[in-house]
């Protein structure tokens, strides 16, 4: 590039910069038009109407393993028989957290002894990858193994000579549809392998956050195979964890979270759980039995929110085409479904990219979050989460990002 084109991005970053602008993209937060979908979830259950359809007092303690009725829901929602399912709280990120900790303290089916009694514990991580995965393998103490991410998912040759060869290797974490953050969906070879490959360690297991499965933004919804149905039909039942959660369906904070598993894994945890809780919040799957009522309902409810979201997605994508299609080794994700979009630079300039942009007002969320221990060792790797900021926002800020990204390469040379 000349010096005068790289003046002409400085002419303009300065021009920029004199419009003092705040603008935010750091996490895939729902904007308030979302929520304001599920707001009669808020005055659904009163006084009078806090009794199931079964007639259980929702007020009251027990039912350690959910409703009924919210099983069988999520027992459709996540593929499983409503008896392999369990109802948490509000958040599928808590079920995925004291899994881990409770394996590390007990272990699971088929543990020879508690995780934290092995010399070492080893975790493989697609990447890129969702940040607070990795955050849970960091405070567990786990050595986290970094395993590229393709077009159909994890680079399975890779994956299973890892699982294979070491049994260190406890696990693997999957994001399965529209992951995070790629977008991309897990081809039904891939599901296969991940079921039937051979792993060196017998208590090997699949962290399946399938957060986005629900999420499509446009009528032809991917589909993924079920992998519970995989695992038994491979002789490995007891592999998966599969969860999932309303939080990006009616309130973030406020949502219904749940896990499918073997009835070996569902008995064992009910043990444990049993000593932490007498049950969840059953008022509040109350709520969402009776706002979602069923699939039906879910599906008509999410269309709203793909409505939201599909034009935020189009005028990312729109403007990285426009502004940077030219641009040497600069490439991006174009999903059709879940939260954010992938934004890869030149080789060593990512960081940089984040730096120019919050010098300009615009927090993108930082460059490594993508990797284990924030590390992205091309340091080429830019999550960007369109859902928060309204349409004239979104296009300001990722003007802003493309302008940055043109001025990186620029200096990298």
């Amino acid at each position: 590039m000349t010096t005068n084109n790289i003046s002409d991005l400085q002419a303009r970053f300065d021009a920029l910069k004199a419009q003092n602008l705040n603008l935010d993209m750091t996490r895939g937060k729902p904007a308030p038009e979302q929520l304001d979908l599920a707001n009669a979830m808020l005055t659904i259950v009163d006084a009078d109407s806090a009794r199931s359809e079964a007639g259980t007092d929702c007020r009251n303690y027990g039912v350690v393993d959910g409703l009924p009725a919210a099983k069988a829901f999520f027992g459709e929602f996540l593929e499983a028989p409503a008896e392999q399912v369990f109802i948490g709280g509000n958040a599928s990120l808590t079920l995925m957290h004291n899994t881990v900790m409770r394996a590390m303290l007990f272990g699971v089916p088929g543990s020879p002894r508690p995780w934290c009694k092995e010399p070492v514990v080893r975790w493989l991580c697609p990447v890129p990858g969702y940040d607070r995965h990795f955050n849970i393998c960091r405070e567990m103490g786990m050595e986290m193994i970094s395993v590229p991410m393709n077009d159909e998912g994890p680079d399975m040759d890779r994956v299973a000579a890892l699982a294979a060869s070491d049994e260190t290797i406890k696990g693997i974490w999957c994001v399965p549809k529209y992951s995070n953050p790629t977008g991309i969906t897990y081809s039904d070879a891939v599901v296969d392998r991940l079921a039937s490959m051979k792993t060196a360690a017998p208590d090997f297991r699949i962290l399946w956050d399938n957060a986005y499965a629900h999420h499509p933004l446009y009528a032809e919804n991917d589909s993924v195979k079920n992998i519970l149905t995989a695992c038994d039909a491979a002789g490995n039942p007891d592999r998966v964890y599969h969860f999932g959660s309303t939080s990006k369906i009616t309130f973030a904070g406020s949502g219904v979270s749940a896990v499918a598993t073997s009835p070996a894994n569902h008995a064992d945890l009910i043990k444990h759980v049993k000593m932490e809780t007498i049950g969840h919040d059953k008022l509040n799957q109350l709520r969402h039995l009776r706002f979602l009522k069923d699939m039906d309902g879910l599906k008509q409810h999410m269309q709203k929110h793909a409505d939201i979201m599909r034009p935020k997605f189009e005028k990312v994508v729109a403007i990285l085409e426009r502004d940077l299609a030219d641009t040497p080794g600069v490439r991006w994700t174009t999903p059709r479904g879940g939260y954010f979009i992938t934004l890869e630079t030149a080789p060593g300039t990512a960081k940089r990219v984040v730096e120019l942009a919050a010098s300009l007002g615009v927090k993108l969320t930082p460059a490594g979050a993508t990797h284990p221990n924030g590390h992205d060792p091309e340091d080429r790797t830019i999550r960007i989460a369109p859902s928060l900021p309204s349409l004239p926002a979104i296009e300001q800020a990722t003007t802003v990002m493309a302008l940055c990204v043109k001025l990186a390469t620029a200096e990298k040379g």
